[in-house]
């Protein structure tokens, strides 16, 4: 089991997300950027391994324009040795890496354009994956998409357009149940009929439930899960008092996060938290979690 927070430590002093309005486009503006967004990650993971934080969500930014018209770039090839002194790194500490579209990523849209825009930003992120020579437990989780005002349409929608991704899409995909459309049940059903992984939201679990307990529900995705998918992803939270259902914490609530540690036993996962104070809350969570006999060492 690792335990980890996505996209932006916000003490370290830097971001990999830096990016520029599309008026704004250069090669030289490009190259600069993306140079800052990979020492920023280096930057970043190196804090991760330091304090035992061993899984990581890297973000979509990190190439501006990767997926846009306006970049025909070579950039792979221009940052090869960036990403793979980074893929290095990641493979020397153990971490587990993960990506994750925006919510404008909707290959099961009934508008082609917004597919064929949704296929190019999923290759974009294969791509960085791939430049850092990750294997198939490097994963890109997207939600299942709108429901359009047909489920069954809509389910059936991405289930053909999942068939024609390309094998360095399909490798790395999961799909994450939501906190208003699709339940875990309904992302099992996809999962039963394409091969997709699943991976459980806890909060979105609260949100839109389909009766399972924290234990069924992780052993139902574990059945998703093939071998070389590796370990099943959780993304954990709890609900911010007061806010908007469904809006995550801003920081850990310990009580509720030891009570899924041990809501969850004997299944093994790695844990994304989506709290919003990041890697402080991800430290805390660490320590409660030091006795678990899951926890990587």
């Amino acid at each position: 089991m690792r335990i980890g927070y996505p996209c932006v430590n916000i003490g370290i002093g830097c971001t990999s997300a830096r990016t520029f309005r599309l008026r704004s486009w250069s090669p030289e503006r490009f190259r600069s950027t993306v140079r800052e967004n990979l020492a920023c990650l280096s930057r970043t993971l190196g804090f991760n391994i330091d304090h035992g934080l061993l899984f990581f969500r890297i973000t979509s930014d990190l190439i501006p324009f990767a997926s846009h018209p306006v970049n025909d770039l070579d950039w792979q090839g221009e940052f090869a040795g960036d990403f793979m002194e980074i893929g290095d790194l990641i493979r020397g500490s153990g971490m587990r890496i993960s990506m994750h579209p925006d919510q404008f990523t909707l290959i099961n849209s009934p508008d082609e354009g917004v597919a064929v825009r949704s296929v190019r930003e999923l290759e974009y992120h294969a791509a960085v994956l791939d430049a850092m020579d990750m294997d198939a437990t490097a994963k890109i989780q997207v939600h299942v998409g709108g429901v359009y005002g047909d489920r069954e349409s809509a389910m059936g929608r991405f289930l053909d357009r999942y068939r024609d991704l390309s094998p360095a899409i399909r490798r790395r995909l999961v799909i994450e149940n939501d906190d208003r459309l699709y339940t875990l049940a309904d992302c099992c059903a996809l999962s039963r009929d394409c091969g997709v992984p699943v991976l459980f939201d806890t909060l979105h679990h609260e949100c839109n439930s389909s009766g399972e307990e924290t234990a069924a529900a992780l052993a139902l995705c574990a059945r998703t899960w093939r071998g070389t998918d590796g370990t099943p992803m959780t993304d954990y939270s709890s609900q911010e008092g007061g806010a908007r259902r469904g809006a995550h914490a801003r920081t850990i609530d310990l009580a509720h996060f030891g009570a899924f540690l041990a809501a969850s036993h004997p299944h093994d996962t790695d844990i994304m938290l989506e709290i919003k104070d990041k890697e402080k809350s991800a430290i805390l969570a660490l320590a409660a979690a030091k006795t678990d006999p899951r926890l990587a060492p």
